[in-house]
């Protein structure tokens, strides 16, 4: 078991005497049971119930007064009740609908009770066979492990500080960038980073990416609307992997007969799984965000291991020295916006990128982030400042003059001017920043 940032945001809702019974969100397998058994610790009394176990679901379904029904978990939980504070665990409770409208009266008659629910197919049953109860939880988002979480798990944690500062001595460029690309290729599942910390064996985590895949498939029966649809969530498992961090098309995807409507409503499936998300292009630099929902958006797996494993490109992380060369730079560009993802605890939080709005312009920014009320292009790529066209298109747009290229080289930040003449400031930001971007933009500007 080794520390997850998540604990932070865990600690700042247990210190809230405003709290509300937190609902924990986010897919199978990345953590969610281990963070909450950790956090428990600080508590007198920890009551965990899963609501996959029969007696425990009908427990829940005995009553809806919660003041009756807590000392009858002490007893199911077979703890003696010590004076302080209780700390109740609610798992899988997509089982129960009934306990999930229970969560807004723990709020209302038991606010001294912590209450946390998770539920690995929670998500995907969500405005379908239940609701939770508006006003009366909150939401955490958990998601695979991010860099500086593979550090502290794998003994390399010196190095956490000073990227969390922004400041990682030059000297240390190139081993950083070694251990980055390391935790691409095992990617952020909490069971291979526990497993390669162990023993720093890449081939003995073929058995964990194949159980995480039969585990997933199995669940599809659980929350898919029909027969079809389960075969079309179970191609997409099978042969969706070699896409990532590509724009794809719902139509005959990855060579399959299967009609647009029901490839696009087994994506949608899946990412409300919070096994995939579907990252839509914009066509403005300007706020605000707008998806434009017609247009073909780009697949980023949750983890780039189990991408890596699936689309049988380990062995390219050994043949090219530089992130950006494998696997013509979608390697690249699937941990970047992995890594996007865990800077914060949100959820719903979508990606974007950027495409040219004008007919017939193929120009295409990688990625975006909204920062201090701008949005904020991303190029994953190296190269000559002059050849990033894309961008400098971008910048001729937009109404600030700060841009991002990720790439593999230390950190800088250059002046650049674009053909019609807008200088700005490029951020030459090494891949093990990404997770500290704001931090980074903060510093940039503020320095500037």
């Amino acid at each position: 078991m080794f520390e997850r940032n998540i604990q932070k945001e865990l600690t700042r809702w247990g210190n809230d005497k405003y709290r509300k019974p937190l609902v924990l969100r986010g897919a199978r397998q990345v953590g969610k049971t281990t963070v909450v058994s950790r956090f428990a610790e600080n508590f007198d009394n920890f009551l965990p119930v899963n609501l996959e176990k029969k007696q425990a679901k009908e427990l829940f379904e005995s009553t809806d007064d919660v003041k009756q029904l807590l000392p009858l978990l002490f007893l199911y939980c077979d703890i003696s009740q010590k004076k302080g504070k209780t700390l109740l665990f609610i798992d899988e409770i997509q089982n129960s609908p009934h306990t999930v409208s229970l969560l807004r009266y723990f709020y209302e008659e038991l606010p001294e009770i912590y209450v946390i629910a998770a539920g690995s197919l929670l998500e995907t049953m969500l405005d379908k066979h239940i609701s939770l109860p508006v006003g009366r939880v909150e939401y955490l988002a958990l998601y695979p492990c991010s860099f500086l979480e593979f550090l502290n798990a794998t003994g390399e944690n010196r190095f956490a500080e000073p990227i969390l500062n922004v400041a990682l001595p030059a000297v240390f460029h190139d081993s950083v960038m070694q251990l980055f690309k390391t935790f691409s290729l095992v990617g952020g599942m909490p069971e291979a980073v526990a497993r390669y910390a162990d023993n720093k064996d890449i081939i003995g985590l073929k058995r964990i990416y194949n159980q995480l895949i039969n585990t997933y498939k199995n669940d599809v029966e659980k929350y898919a609307e029909n027969k079809t649809q389960a075969e079309v969530i179970r191609y997409i498992i099978d042969y969706g992997w070699n896409f990532a961090g590509e724009a794809i098309t719902f139509g005959s995807f990855a060579g399959s007969s299967y009609k647009a409507r029901e490839t696009g409503e087994a994506f949608r499936t899946l990412q409300k799984a919070m096994l995939l998300e579907l990252t839509y292009p914009v066509t403005s630099a300007k706020m605000p965000v707008v998806s434009e929902l017609k247009r073909s958006p780009k697949l980023f797996w949750l983890d780039a291991g189990l991408v890596n494993y699936n689309a049988k490109i380990q062995k390219e992380y050994i043949m090219h020295s530089d992130l950006l060369d494998t696997w013509r730079g979608k390697a690249a560009e699937q941990i970047v916006a992995q890594e996007l993802k865990t800077i914060s605890f949100e959820v719903g939080e979508k990606q974007n990128f950027w495409v040219r709005q004008q007919r017939g312009s193929n120009s295409e920014v990688d990625l975006i982030s909204v920062f201090d009320g701008q949005i904020i292009p991303i190029e994953v790529k190296s190269g000559h400042n002059a050849h990033l066209k894309s961008l400098h298109l971008f910048m001729d747009e937009c109404p600030h003059d700060w841009a991002v290229r990720v790439w593999s080289k230390p950190f800088s930040i250059d002046k650049v001017k674009t053909q019609a003449g807008k200088e700005f400031n490029l951020i030459n930001l090494p891949f093990y920043y990404v997770g500290v971007l704001e931090k980074v933009l903060e510093k940039g500007m503020n320095e500037k």
